[in-house]
């Protein structure tokens, strides 16, 4: 005896929606994506694609703030190791230069 598959109208209140399954609950045709679906997946691509900019633009704009304070410290630590010098300089032998000491 052959199968015979029966389908029956959409309901008023379906939407005009037809839901082909076998008996087994198994669809008998892949269900399509719909294009709103595509849509909105390329949007959360995009929307993911511009956070990560702007997080990386951020972290840049941070670091590129960053390199007037490391100067400034720089300066600041040569300046203290200069008058660290010029001390120990002027405390041995009444501030003259020893050429023979190691």
């Amino acid at each position: 005896m052959a199968q015979t598959w029966f389908r029956s109208p959409p309901r008023r209140n379906s939407g005009g929606k037809v839901l082909d399954m076998t008996l087994q609950g198994d669809f008998v045709e892949a269900p399509v994506t719909p294009v709103a679906g595509r849509v909105m997946a390329v949007a959360i691509l995009v929307a993911v694609l511009a956070g990560a900019l702007a997080v990386a633009a951020l972290l840049l704009y941070l670091a590129l703030a960053l390199i007037p304070v490391v100067v400034a410290a720089g300066l600041i630590a040569y300046a203290a190791f200069r008058w660290q010098v010029w001390r120990a300089r002027r405390a041995s032998l009444g501030g003259q230069r020893d050429l023979f000491r190691p």
